[in-house]
């Protein structure tokens, strides 16, 4: 395992703690979220399931015996526990590495809690240097790349992948994202945009990042 993964798996072992008995779990997606899942487990007795941001986390939960529900009959989701390809001092997030940013915003958006687990690379003072993913409508694709460049973007088409609804991804190169608010909006204003993977208006709580020197918290509320 390498010294990254030993810290993401850190990390995520690290938010069992905030897992309540008897509750609905919100689960997100990625390389260190799978690591929570594993984590998440030995507890299975113990919660009443999950509600998951994709398809593949979704398998690795019922792989494990966790019961996965539908969130329109979920009710409280007391903690979404996710990763993040980027995340500032105030708790600010760029996701959608792996293409579940709009699933992920919305649990984010139910969620009482949202804790971010990676390992500490992932803390930057700018957003920006990780491409932001914006899923977009298919039709409306080449429509949002000329708007986005009128924003600053340099947009690329992530070819060859499709979200988990229908829908495609352009990753937006370039970008010192000094108003994360503000870009949020804007792109979501965009005819044919689904969601971006600004999590900004609504960033993370808590984030547990791995180290060297152990798990690293950061409180943001």
């Amino acid at each position: 395992m390498s010294n990254s993964d030993v810290m993401k798996k850190a990390a995520a072992e690290a938010a069992l703690e905030y897992v309540e008995d008897g509750t609905i779990v919100g689960v997100g997606t990625g390389s260190t979220v799978n690591y929570f899942i594993d984590a998440l487990a030995a507890k299975r007795d113990d919660i009443e399931g999950a509600v998951s941001s994709s398809e593949a986390s979704t398998e690795r939960l019922k792989q494990h015996g966790i019961p996965v529900f539908d969130l329109n009959g979920a009710g409280p989701i007391p903690v979404y526990i996710d990763g993040a390809d980027e995340i500032n001092e105030f708790g600010q997030m760029i996701k959608g590495g792996g293409a579940a940013l709009t699933r992920e915003k919305i649990i984010a958006a139910v969620a009482e809690k949202y804790v971010c687990i990676a390992d500490h690379s992932k803390l930057v003072g700018v957003l920006g240097s990780f491409p932001l993913p914006v899923e977009v409508i298919p039709m409306a694709r080449s429509y949002v790349a000329r708007e986005i460049v009128k924003l600053g973007g340099d947009p690329v088409w992530r070819q060859g992948v499709t979200t988990d609804n229908g829908n495609w991804i352009l990753d937006v190169h370039n970008l010192e994202i000094m108003k994360p608010m503000e870009l949020e909006q804007s792109l979501n204003n965009i005819v044919g945009v689904v969601t971006n993977g600004l999590f900004a208006r609504r960033g993370a709580n808590i984030a547990l990042l791995g180290a060297n020197d152990g798990v690293q918290k950061h409180q943001f509320d």
